[in-house]
């Protein structure tokens, strides 16, 4: 085993892809050169030269078009957005056009957008935003939400060997995490798959990417108070594995799911409403969301944290779910 950071392992993986295809590429801005806004491609243009690795100018519009455009004539481009709030500049294209090639006209279109999404480092509000709630509805796109480096790998292989559009998030405070991961990469994993990263039988926890991480935390906290709470980690948002969720929801009668979006509008609520579906007659007390405010994020850092879950919210919501008459 080895010790290595979330980015490394998605270095890692970008460089053994590129080798295993010539028609992988990167493109992005600051990609190359600089290595990317945190250090993702750090000196794969070196190895691969600017064929492979393509640095853009400021546009995200002008990205995601050549990278369809490269898809569809059979490359097979990783593009990556700096901050996935500038997604929204590549959502008409993502939505109308990557997300229809198939439907509509048979035609594959294999590209990663690839974008770390979150706040927790003070950016602001347009720089810290959760938005995969703008895709979680589109048929034809892919989402990918590791929240660790042997996941992340597995995903991004198998998203960029796949023939159709996906989009593949890396929270910022993923990145400079270290885990403990076999000294080869591991192999590519299958879509749709959620994991129980943590048994219990007292309530379950659903999350994903970073939330999947201070889940754990809470988890282990209340494991002192002899409150036994099981994780759910999805792993991909679409497809959504919501087979591993009932299951684990049947057993412990109580589910709670935490998005850092805003509570609003989030993918919770549609996590919560195929529970209360599939498994309405399990419940022992209605599901609970732990998400973020309605609010634009802050810069500052004590504001941020109020605006976004945290270790102490989670537990305390999960504490008081599974103690709940």
């Amino acid at each position: 085993m080895r010790n290595i950071t979330f980015t490394q392992i998605l270095r890692e993986t970008l460089a053994a892809e590129m080798r295993r295809d010539p028609t992988v590429f990167l493109m992005g801005e600051d990609i190359g050169v600089y290595g990317g806004a945190f250090g993702a491609s750090r000196g794969l243009l070196e190895e691969f030269g600017s064929e492979q690795v393509r640095d853009t100018p400021i546009s995200e519009q002008a990205i995601t078009g050549i990278a369809i455009g490269a898809a569809v004539a059979g490359q097979r481009p990783v593009m990556e957005i700096m901050f996935m709030d500038f997604i929204t500049l590549a959502v008409d294209q993502m939505v109308n056009m990557a997300a229809k090639l198939h439907a509509i006209y048979g035609q594959n279109c294999p590209l990663v957008l690839r974008t770390p999404p979150g706040a927790g480092r003070g950016y602001g509000a347009t720089h810290s935003q959760s938005l995969e709630r703008l895709f979680c509805g589109i048929p034809g796109i892919k989402i990918a939400a590791p929240s660790n480096a042997h996941d992340a790998s597995a995903l991004l292989q198998s998203a960029i060997r796949d023939n159709h559009p996906v989009l593949f998030l890396e929270h910022k405070l993923l990145y400079p995490m270290r885990f403990a991961v076999e000294e080869s990469l591991p192999g590519p994993m299958p879509f749709g798959a959620a994991k129980v990263t943590r048994a219990g039988e007292d309530l379950t926890i659903i999350a994903w990417s970073y939330m999947s991480v201070l889940a754990l935390q809470a988890a282990a906290a209340l494991a002192e108070e002899d409150i036994a709470a099981e994780v759910v980690d999805l792993r991909t948002l679409a497809p959504l594995d919501m087979g591993t969720v009932i299951e684990s929801v049947k057993a412990t009668g109580r589910a709670m799911i935490v998005e850092e979006g805003p509570i609003t509008g989030g993918f919770a609520a549609e996590i919560a409403a195929r529970i209360t579906e599939g498994a309405f007659e399990y419940l022992e007390h209605p599901v609970k969301r732990v998400a973020g405010i309605n609010l634009p994020i802050p810069s500052c850092k004590n504001l941020e944290a109020e605006c976004i879950p945290s270790l102490d919210s989670i537990t305390a919501a999960a504490r008081d779910l599974a103690l709940a008459e």
